[in-house]
């Protein structure tokens, strides 16, 4: 298999302008299988949503606990021949309660040892500063056509 050789053909500052080009040259019949949006320019941003205290600590721990104490009970009482539907759903729910358990007293533990710091509760996520849409090279001539034709509210394209 051959390396496709790839043209950036228009640049964008939000990800919805980069799909409308797409979307734009689909509705126009080009292949866009053949089409790339690729985010350029990363960085982590990390939003604080609040205090991390003992309690917050033991509901994150027990939220994290329970989807394995489930999972992991329901499995377990599938293993019971006389009446597995029941057995699985009461040992599940017995699995949701002690994953539950086990997971505030983590949290609370976890959050004890840290001693002070990062005492706070945050969402991490990668933004991008621009969209690039890339084509390969064999139709970027006609890529740039079609997208040099399309009306944005954002100031259009760059071109790159």
């Amino acid at each position: 298999m051959t390396e496709q050789h790839r043209r950036p053909v228009a640049s964008y500052k939000t990800y919805r302008e980069a799909a409308r080009a797409v979307d734009h040259l689909s509705d126009h019949g080009f292949p866009v299988e053949r089409a790339v949006i690729i985010g350029q320019g990363l960085r982590l941003v990390e939003q604080v949503i609040g205090r991390m205290d003992y309690g917050r600590a033991a509901l994150h721990g027990a939220a994290s606990g329970a989807l394995p104490g489930v999972l992991i009970g329901w499995l377990f009482g599938l293993v019971n021949w006389l009446d597995p539907v029941v057995s699985a759903l009461l040992v599940a729910l017995y699995g949701l309660v002690f994953g539950a358990i086990i997971g505030a007293l983590s949290g609370m533990l976890l959050h004890a040892l840290q001693g002070g710091r990062w005492d706070f509760a945050s969402l991490c996520s990668m933004q991008p500063s621009r969209y690039e849409v890339v084509v390969d090279e064999e139709v970027s001539d006609e890529a740039v056509g079609l997208i040099g034709g399309l009306q944005t509210t954002g100031g259009g394209p760059t071109r790159t």
